[in-house]
């Protein structure tokens, strides 16, 4: 069997799954059928590329099989994400990317020996400490800000409850059923 070039094979990974992710970012969120597309299609490009990773031996082989499973871990967590729609549920896609390539900066730090080894590691476990604590600041953000919004909404539709107070019969209804419609009540 004939070797591919690393570098090769990671640009076309890196292409299949952009694509994937893009395509199913195209699809509407709660979309089930967009969902198990991109499951179905990110177990095949994994599948074709640990295939390719059978030509490759000792840590090269371990390196590429990390980076087909972070590939597939990406394509199905953003698709999952996608699909719930929720502030934690990218959160947690976030995390799971993260979790894939610390793998693979581990795998990579293989290579290495000593002190070079034991440093590659700490930068790969700060790696993964930095992009976990950034879902993390980010999931808080987006709460805070989801609250901050619900609150202003709220406060505005008693106030517009407040103007409608002044009018009497079918404008009033009229009135209340416009704030009800325009603040989401």
């Amino acid at each position: 069997m004939r070797s591919i070039p690393i570098a090769t094979f990671l640009r076309g990974l890196v292409l299949v799954s952009a694509g994937v992710a893009w395509a199913f970012a195209a699809q509407g969120a709660g979309d089930k059928g967009a969902y198990e597309r991109a499951k179905a299609s990110a177990k095949s490009s994994y599948e074709a590329a640990v295939k390719r990773c059978d030509a490759m031996t000792g840590n090269a082989r371990d390196i590429c099989v990390a980076e087909a499973n972070e590939a597939r871990t990406k394509t199905e967590a953003h698709a999952e994400a996608a699909y719930q729609d929720t502030p934690k549920a990218r959160a947690r896609a976030a995390e799971q990317v993260a979790e894939a390539r610390y793998k693979v900066e581990r795998e990579r730090c293989d290579e290495r020996a000593g002190n070079d080894k034991d440093v590659c590691i700490k930068v790969a476990r700060a790696g993964l400490t930095r992009a976990k604590a950034d879902a993390k600041a980010k999931l808080k953000s987006t709460e805070a800000r989801d609250d901050a919004a619900k609150e202003k909404r709220e406060a505005d539709y008693g106030v517009a409850l407040e103007k409608c107070q002044a009018l009497s019969g079918d404008a009033k209804s009229a009135c209340v059923q416009q704030a009800k419609a325009r603040y989401g009540m």
